[in-house]
Order: structure tokens, then sequence, then C-alpha cells
């Protein structure tokens, strides 16, 4: 049996390291990606993570095929606040010499929060396990955003179900994603005309002034053979869409 749920994350910080580094300072991701999300999945239900190099950790072997969408809540046209944080590692190994001091910059995710949405298959021992830890706010590990320095939270109060969906291919008129979504074409061209009138699928209608779209390149999955992420371009807006 499928279910739908839905559940929102929540953190004080979060860092979700990009693997370039820009004046010295290491990058975050703004929004949450899904190789990310399986290991926080992982922990919900105690699955193991990285154990060695060369083997995809166990979370992601057992969860990549779930269906996943995510929103941005409370972020600023899709966008969190960011700020920068140095710390200051004096243990020498960071810098390979006795005494050595090594000052390393973050940029950090401030006040993060995502509403996380799941299909998943109830017949599936992992995922029926899922979904009862995330509506009992239960975990078996402490989950984190990106460095366990970062834990994160949700609230039962907040999961939902949905029972009225429905698996859709091919849209005949337009349309609204409130999630964050793989940009196959350019945004710009699928716009509806802005003169007309729109309903949202989400949960309010908006207004012209609150429209907006972002674009981030996101780890997509892992490319199981050289163990290294496969990236799209992902796109997040309160624009409707043409089919």
């Amino acid at each position: 049996m499928k279910k739908l749920i839905s559940f929102t994350i929540k953190a004080e910080k979060g860092f979700l390291k990009k693997p370039d580094i820009n004046d010295g300072i290491y990058l975050t991701y703004n929004m949450l990606h899904k190789p990310a999300l399986l290991g926080i999945l992982g922990a919900i239900i105690g699955l193991e993570g990285y154990q060695k190099n060369g083997v995809l950790p166990d979370y992601y072997k057992q969860l990549k095929g779930i269906p996943v969408g995510v929103t941005p809540v409370g972020a600023e046209k899709g966008n969190f606040q960011k700020a920068k944080i140095t710390y200051n590692n004096t243990t020498g190994m960071a810098s390979n010499e006795a005494g050595g001091n090594l000052m390393i910059t973050e940029q950090t995710l401030i006040k993060p929060s995502y509403k996380i949405y799941l299909l998943l298959d109830l017949e599936k021992e992992n995922e029926s396990k899922l979904y009862n830890n995330i509506k009992e706010q239960k975990a078996e590990y402490l989950p984190y955003l990106g460095k366990n320095d970062y834990s994160l939270w949700w609230d039962k109060e907040e999961v939902e179900e949905y029972d009225d969906w429905e698996k859709v291919s091919d849209m005949d008129s337009t349309f609204n994603i409130s999630t964050v979504f793989i940009k196959n074409t350019t945004v710009k061209d699928s716009k509806e005309n802005q003169t007309e009138s729109f309903d949202l699928l989400d949960f309010s209608t908006i207004t012209q002034e609150k429209q907006f779209v972002s674009f981030e390149r996101l780890p997509a999955n892992f490319n199981e053979k050289l163990f290294q992420y496969n990236y799209k371009d992902f796109a997040f807006t309160t624009f409707n869409l043409k089919p």
C-alpha cells in the first residue's frame, strides 16, 4: 500500500557542504538535496552511514527509490539567511604540525526548515518503519542537517497524510509545483501569462509582488560507479507553469 505523507524538519543551523571553496570559505547548498535527505531518513530508522571508502552507505542503498519532494519553509524567496562562522582548530592534526592552528570558515544556514514529502510503500519494512517513526516523532539515531553540530527535529502534530492523490504524467493546463523540481526546460518559457488569474496547488493564492523563481545546481543522486554526486539544475518558483 502506498502512502503519501509530509513532515517539516527544523534546525537552528545547517551546513549542506558544497565540494567547492570560495575565498577560503566552505560553502553550503541552500536547498536540501535528496542524497542528504536520505541520510536524515536513514538516521530516523537506524540505517548505517558511510563505513569505508568505495562503499555506498546502507541508508542510500535501502532508501534511494523513495520518491521525495522538498519545499523550503520560511525562506525569503526560497533562500535562507546565511552567516559565516569561523572555527579555530588547534589540535595540530588539521595543520599537519604540532601546535598548528587552522582557521576554518563555513557559510551556515540560519534556522533552515524544509517540508518533506514522501511516497512510501508500507509493504516494505524500512518504509513502513519510517512511516511509523515519523508519525511518532521518533528517531533511532540523532538526525542532523549536514553536520552533527546541527541537530534537527520535527513536530508530530505537523505530520500530514494525503489520501486524495494520483500520479500525473501529462498536464493539459497550467499548473504550479509547490516543491523544488528538476529544471528540464527554461522556466522563463514556461511561466503563465501574469495577467491571467491562477490558483496555487499549495496552500494559498500569492500576490504579484511575492512571485519569484530561484535556481540551484544540486546533487540528484550518486554515480554508483564513480562514487560521486550526479548533479542537476533545480528550480523553485511560485509562478504558474505551462504544460
